[in-house]
Formats: structure tokens, sequence, C-alpha cells
């Protein structure tokens, strides 16, 4: 709600152009539904570049797995394909940094593996990926180096492997072992070894 963002040392709103600089995908809801895949890329074009690229944008969706979609009107995509096409735009400007709010809500489990190898792959590129999300066991598939905040403050940043190696460890005791174990890996939780009478 409040704050600003300073993108290479410059403030965002001082961008000359910054959707060619930064690309974000937030939600995956504001198409309309009577309009193809197509036409939302042609309309985002037109007011990046002044003009259509079509060929832009059909290699675009090609680039995001929608190539065959890309005349289908997306009132009938699945939320996997929606978040397909927000990729898509977000791409359109060539942006060096990718900002992605919580990206694998609504993905199935195929969806969540494409596009932790997409986003790899802009990595590969030189692209900045910055992801926010709550579900930490895929994080730690994806990412290289992590920035936590919490309550709007910077709490940790660094490299994955130095911030999972400093976490705490915790002993806890329990008649019931395997009860105990099942529920802290439903939960997400680390589970490092167990012992007759404790995890």
């Amino acid at each position: 709600d409040e704050g600003h963002a300073r993108v290479n040392g410059a403030d965002y709103r001082s961008l000359k152009n910054p959707a060619r600089t930064v690309g974000a995908v937030l939600e995956a809801t504001g198409f309309h539904p009577g309009r193809s895949a197509l036409a939302h890329m042609e309309i985002r074009a037109d007011v990046l570049y002044g003009r259509r690229e079509s060929q832009r944008c059909r290699n675009l969706l090609g680039f995001v797995g929608l190539g065959d979609a890309q005349k289908r009107r997306v009132g009938g995509f699945s939320m996997g394909m929606r978040q397909r096409l927000t990729l898509a735009q977000a791409l359109l400007g060539e942006p060096d940094i990718l900002i992605l709010d919580e990206p694998t809500n609504g993905l199935d489990p195929a969806g969540i593996a494409w596009l932790r190898e997409f986003l790899r792959s802009l990595a590969d590129q030189g692209r900045t990926i910055l992801v926010s999300s709550h579900l930490l066991a895929e994080v730690r598939q994806s990412v290289d180096d992590v920035v936590i905040v919490s309550r709007g403050r910077l709490r940790r940043a660094g490299r994955l492997g130095d911030l999972i190696g400093s976490g705490a460890a915790v002993l806890v005791r329990s008649p019931q072992t395997e009860q105990l174990r099942a529920a802290l890996e439903q939960a997400r939780a680390d589970v490092r070894g167990s012992s007759p009478d404790g995890l």
C-alpha cells in the first residue's frame, strides 16, 4: 500500500519505459474472456511499442507453451494457461528483471515443474527473477538466493544454502513418532532424523 521501488538504483517512476526494464506476473485474472490470447498480446504490444508486433506476440506465446492456443478465447483457458499468458505479457518488453507473485497458485504438478524449468532458463539467460511465495518447499527447489520480508521489513537475505544451514534444529519427543512425522511432513517441515522416542 505504501513505499517506493528502486530498480538498478533508479526510482521506478522515473524509468522511461518500465515494462522494458521490469516485467511483472501478478494475478492471472485481468483478461477479457471473449478475446483470444493473441489479441491480448497484440493490445499489450501496442501499448508498449505503438504497434501490434504480431509475430513477436506469436513467438512469445509459443515460448510459454501457448502456440496452439493463441487464437482461442481466454475465457476457456485453465488457470495454468492464464498463468502462461501472464508470463508472455510480462516478457513482451524483454525485461532483464521479472517479478512473480505466487506464480504456482492454481497450477497442477506438471505446470509447477514446467514453471520451475522455464524460470531457470530465463535466469540462465542472465535475467533476474524475483519470486514471492509462501510455498517454501517449492522455493527450496527453485531459487539461488532468498530474501525474507516480514511485516514490511527485511529480516534475512543471502544464499539459500547459507540460510538453511543457519536454522535452528528442534528435537521433539513423542510416544506417537510416526503420526508426528506424518503431520510434520504434511506441514512441509524438514524432518532430518528420528529415534524410538522422538524426531
